[in-house]
């Protein structure tokens, strides 16, 4: 066993601690990863604090970025010394939603209690989201790592492996946008920016942010917005059609306010689509009239870490990035030590950044 320092949550609700546990070696399959970058995400958050259950003591962080330092049996395509980008997307690779290309829904489950983590006197010690990325290394099924060039920064590389690849895959895999077509963004945080971003990329007409805060209205137009409406509105809905002359061939909800999902439909041309994104606590509602879907040919998409095939989507990204037409550097708001995560933690809270991360 490898004694590592990780950010251990043992209570619901209540400030991380940062202390020694264990890490076991890479077994078949797998390869351990020293971290460089682990960036803060909303479902970290939410999973610390209580909103979606979970088995405690245990280790979040699944946005991360190193190097391969050790090889388990079996494991093909990498080597020692790798770049690499760490997610959270564990697949099979034989199930049905493996074998369907939906790596993001694989149904082979993963016992995080079981994992490769233990507590410095050998207890359990929950490896949440198969990562446990809240320290200095972890190890991981090799189906959920990418290379990626020695020379990319891991603090912009490790954006990729959630916030990035959900907004863009938002886009361009779920909803499937073509050129020209009208989008609107609800929600102009990391995730939100990310669709922002892929809506650009995509060669959307016009992108329509929708948020409650007018200085990130102003952050979503560097990003590739055409046009801002603020939430607060009374119906903001209106503002955003009149800003596109049109309702919405997709509205992308990147935020977990059950609010948001019921007015969402509201922006929609006909044949539109929402594109369900953020994750409300477990418990939340919202409510539609289904009629209004049917008469006019609308639909509402589930999409997890945008229906992203890492192998294929994340080499692209990585170019994009390269070429400057994808902002990761843009992203980061605030740069912290693991010692220093609680701190980061509470700043993403206030809602004012885009992303913070966790340098080792």
């Amino acid at each position: 066993m490898t004694t590592i320092k990780a950010a251990v949550c043992h209570e619901f609700g209540k400030p991380l601690t940062v202390e020694t546990v264990e890490l076991r070696a890479p077994q078949d399959g797998e390869v351990e990863v020293t971290l460089d970058a682990v960036a803060i995400c909303h479902s970290d958050i939410s999973y610390a604090d209580g909103a979606w259950g979970g088995s405690l003591p245990a280790v979040y962080g699944h946005e991360a970025a190193g190097r391969i330092t050790a090889l388990g049996a079996g494991v093909k395509g990498f080597a020692l010394g790798d770049s690499v980008i760490v997610t959270l997307i564990r697949a099979c690779g034989t199930c049905p939603s493996c074998a369907g290309g939906k790596p993001v829904i694989c149904q082979t489950p993963y016992d995080g209690d079981h994992g490769p983590l233990k507590t410095a006197d050998g207890g359990k010690l929950h490896q949440a989201m198969a990562c446990g990325a809240f320290a200095e290394k972890v190890v991981v099924d090799q189906s959920q790592i990418v290379v990626i060039p020695h020379e990319m920064p891991k603090d912009a590389a490790a954006l990729i492996s959630c916030g990035v690849i959900t907004g863009v895959g938002a886009v361009v895999n779920a909803a499937q946008l073509r050129a020209g077509q009208d989008v609107v963004v609800i929600g102009a945080g990391g995730v939100g920016l990310n669709a922002i971003q892929g809506a650009r990329i995509a060669g959307a007409r016009r992108i329509v942010a929708v948020d409650m805060s007018e200085d990130k209205l102003e952050v979503a137009k560097q990003f590739g917005a055409t046009d801002g409406v603020l939430a607060t509105e009374k119906s903001p809905w209106r503002a955003a059609k009149e800003a596109m002359g049109r309702g919405a061939d997709a509205v992308l909800v990147t935020v977990g306010a059950p609010r948001a999902y019921d007015e969402a439909p509201r922006y929609l041309a006909y044949g539109g689509k929402v594109i369900m994104v953020g994750m409300p606590a477990t418990g939340a509602f919202s409510s539609y009239e289904p009629a209004n879907f049917a008469a006019v040919g609308q639909s509402m998409i589930g999409s997890k870490m945008g229906d992203t095939v890492i192998q294929r989507d994340i080499p692209w990204m990585v170019d994009l990035y390269g070429q400057g037409r994808l902002k990761l550097d843009e992203l980061i708001s605030n740069r912290f030590t693991l010692e220093q995560i609680n701190e980061a933690i509470a700043d993403t809270k206030t809602g004012k950044a885009k992303r913070n991360v966790i340098v080792f």
